[in-house]
């Protein structure tokens, strides 16, 4: 796979609208702040598991400044130079770098108006394409039980996990280790 700093397709949605699926950089500070204030308060919820009305600068840094070594975050894009807005995004954070079976936790969200198009899905292949190159052992999750197709992103990944309810909470664990056939 070529370098993930620089990672950038285009996609299709299931209504025909193209995206670009490509790496975040540290000039995107203020097209993921837009897409921030642009999401519904219950999107926001379902993510941080709280209600929140802007994105911190820490966070920003987090999401832009990530090395794409033990750290990847990716954006959903349409248009293109001035006119490119973020939809949509995924990252995910190693958790432990020295344990000998790595992990990662991974996160989503996707703007309302573009939720059920296969966003999550697709952003979930290429974080698992690159989590297994770069030997990440699973990745992570925790959801709220309530959200059900993100749990379905999940199930529909074809990776062997593990759910372990916490109150309305669910901790997804995937494994990335090849199944044995």
């Amino acid at each position: 796979m070529a370098d993930p700093k620089h990672y950038a397709v285009e996609e299709t949605l299931k209504d025909g609208t193209i995206v670009t699926i490509r790496a975040a950089h540290p000039g995107d500070g203020d097209k993921i702040r837009t897409a921030f204030k642009n999401l519904e308060a219950e999107t926001v919820y379902t993510r941080f598991f709280a209600y929140k009305n802007e994105v911190t600068d820490a966070e920003l840094a987090r999401i832009t400044g990530v090395d794409f070594e033990r750290d990847v975050a990716l954006l959903v894009t349409i248009g293109s130079g001035e006119t490119e807005v973020v939809i949509g995004g995924a990252s995910y954070f190693a958790t432990d770098a020295a344990a000998p079976d790595r992990s990662a936790e991974v996160a989503f969200t996707v703007e309302e108006d573009y939720q059920g198009l296969g966003i999550a899905s697709s952003l979930m292949r290429h974080l698992v394409r690159i989590a297994r190159e770069k030997g990440l052992s699973r990745l992570e999750a925790d959801v709220l039980a309530r959200n059900l197709p993100m749990l379905g992103v999940f199930r529909r990944s074809g990776l062997p996990m593990t759910l372990r309810h916490d109150d309305d909470a669910v901790h997804v664990t995937m494994s990335l280790q090849p199944v044995a056939q």
